[in-house]
């Protein structure tokens, strides 16, 4: 019974921080949204505390920022020193408004040279593996932790989704930019619509039409040549169907 409120409560954090993994990455993070998932789960527990820190972002010398405003809290962690395990150490973690505030300060983190390759990393497993090598965590363990949860939740779907809303707007904006060529050739297009609907007087009878121009002024049909393209049109069809012969 324990292990599947667990699994629920896990799944309920999931649900909530993935759309917002998702949107950021969408908006220029360097993190992968299975990655940030996996590592909120792993630094919290699956539990949002108070102070919004999910990614487990130490105070360190840091200044104020757009998205911490300095404040911290103070508990109780532990640490791999020197390949030892050392509990009961001190941390001072960032206090946020809101979880989205910490992932963007987090992002913020990563634009630093020191963490190149995570901001660069081309897979989750390679982000998870970068993490690790910048210092971000201590344990050694950290990128497979990180790793096996991304498999053990499918957390993969999440970079999934990004794609798919990306190939949704790049066929978008393809379509659009047809669609703003289209426009961009209206103007001529038009003026050749015009003159095919006879809505512009054409300044020359047309060759095509003049042994019928001439026959219908001999008969008397019409008294001017001048005319537009659906009258010469209307013309030419009547001589060849015999209808200004002997008029």
């Amino acid at each position: 019974m324990r292990r599947c409120l667990m699994a629920t409560k896990q799944q309920a954090f999931i649900a909530f921080v993935g759309p917002v993994a998702v949107r950021l990455r969408l908006e220029g993070s360097p993190v992968f949204p299975s990655v940030r998932v996996a590592q909120a789960l792993l630094e919290t527990g699956a539990t949002i505390h108070s102070w919004n820190n999910l990614v487990g972002f130490k105070a360190g010398r840091g200044k104020p920022n757009a998205f911490w405003d300095g404040r911290t809290i103070s508990t109780k962690t532990w640490e791999v020193y020197n390949g030892t395990r050392v509990n009961n150490v001190t941390a001072n973690w960032r206090v946020y408004d809101t979880i989205d505030d910490g992932f963007r300060d987090q992002d913020l983190l990563f634009h630093n040279s020191r963490y190149y390759h995570v901001r660069t990393a081309s897979t989750p497993v390679e982000q998870t593996q970068a993490l690790y090598r910048a210092g971000y965590a201590t344990d050694p363990a950290y990128p497979t932790k990180l790793q096996n949860l991304i498999s053990v939740y499918n957390l993969y779907q999440f970079d999934e989704e990004v794609i798919r809303v990306l190939n949704e707007l790049n066929k978008k904006i393809d379509e659009l930019t047809a669609r703003v060529k289209e426009l961009e050739a209206a103007p001529d297009l038009e003026v050749r619509v015009q003159a095919l609907e006879g809505r512009e007087d054409m300044q020359e009878v047309p060759s095509w039409a003049k042994a019928a121009v001439d026959k219908a002024l001999k008969s008397k049909l019409i008294t001017t040549g001048a005319g537009s393209f659906s009258f010469y049109r209307l013309l030419a069809i009547m001589d060849r169907k015999g209808l200004l012969d002997g008029k």
